[in-house]
């Protein structure tokens, strides 16, 4: 049975201490309105680690807690610390609430994001440094399934696994047992390939889905213009689902195919500022989902 979530980053909730962000409890409560039945946990901090805090506003809204993410800078050795801490708190609040899913996202970096959708011109890792980064990715995966999660690598625009080749490489790289997939289907079409066409291919590592739609205008002049990934959301290239160039009813097709249960959550990055209301466009992603079939 394939279930649907929704996430905070839906409410332009990226970073735990942006004093934009609207209160946890109404993302909980708008999430639930929209017509979801579960929810990510957001950057650690977002949300109150205390247990009986979270347990009590998911049980008031009737929300699963799915998963959450580690959005951190796997590629800055310098960084571990704050990884390291972030992927231990993010575990403890996961398995509190017998969540399913870790999610390891190398974070955005000033070596590649002006190469965001630029493949052929992105900076790559010398081998001891790449060697070096996969280490970081393999201990917190450890990590994760030492806490029972099911832990899914996610590339993401603008981080060092960002292109397909990096991610493949990664895969061949990591034991399958240890590290899985969460696919985003936004992310891979911004970076400039068909998410169809790899889904097709890795469908049996594929453990969680991220669901996000892209705007191609959108897409074509933040790559020709190297636009800035924040400054892209702000400017729409996640767009509604099923108003851009991802083929979800093909999406569908491929998960059903593989005998895909499990959660598949709406991620329509947006900025927290920005003009859009994101309860409307959790609706209006519900039901086009509901309309193909999810």
């Amino acid at each position: 049975m394939i279930k649907i979530g929704n996430a905070p980053c839906s409410w332009g909730v990226e970073f735990a201490g942006d004093p934009r962000n609207p209160d946890w409890r109404r993302v909980l409560s708008d999430c639930a309105t929209a017509g979801y039945k579960g929810i990510e946990l957001g950057p650690i901090g977002f949300i109150p680690e205390d247990p009986a805090v979270l347990a009590g506003a998911l049980a008031e809204n009737d929300l699963t807690l799915i998963g959450g993410v580690v959005f951190r800078p796997f590629h800055d050795p310098a960084a571990w610390d704050d990884v390291w801490d972030a992927a231990t708190r993010t575990c403890k609040a996961l398995t509190s609430h017998c969540a399913q899913h870790l999610v390891l996202i190398d974070s955005i970096s000033p070596r590649r994001a002006p190469t965001a959708g630029r493949a052929r011109e992105a900076e790559q890792m010398g081998w001891a440094e790449w060697a070096d980064f996969v280490d970081r990715i393999r201990r917190v995966a450890q990590l994760g399934a030492d806490h029972g999660l099911t832990v899914g690598i996610h590339a993401h625009a603008a981080g060092f696994i960002d292109f397909e080749p990096e991610l493949e490489r990664l895969l061949d790289e990591v034991d399958e047992n240890l590290l899985k997939i969460c696919f985003d289907t936004g992310h891979h079409s911004y970076a400039g390939y068909d998410p169809v066409a790899f889904m097709r291919r890795h469908s049996g590592r594929i453990s969680y889905m991220h669901f996000k739609d892209i705007d191609p205008a959108v897409k074509v002049r933040a790559v020709a213009n190297r636009i800035g990934f924040y400054d892209a959301c702000g400017q729409g290239i996640f767009c509604n689902l099923g108003k851009g160039d991802v083929d979800f009813a093909s999406v569908r097709q491929i998960l059903l195919n593989a005998g895909f249960s499990g959660w598949c959550t709406v991620e329509q990055d947006c900025d927290p500022a920005g003009g859009t209301s994101p309860i409307d466009d959790a609706r209006a992603n519900r039901a086009f989902l509901s309309s193909i079939g999810f």
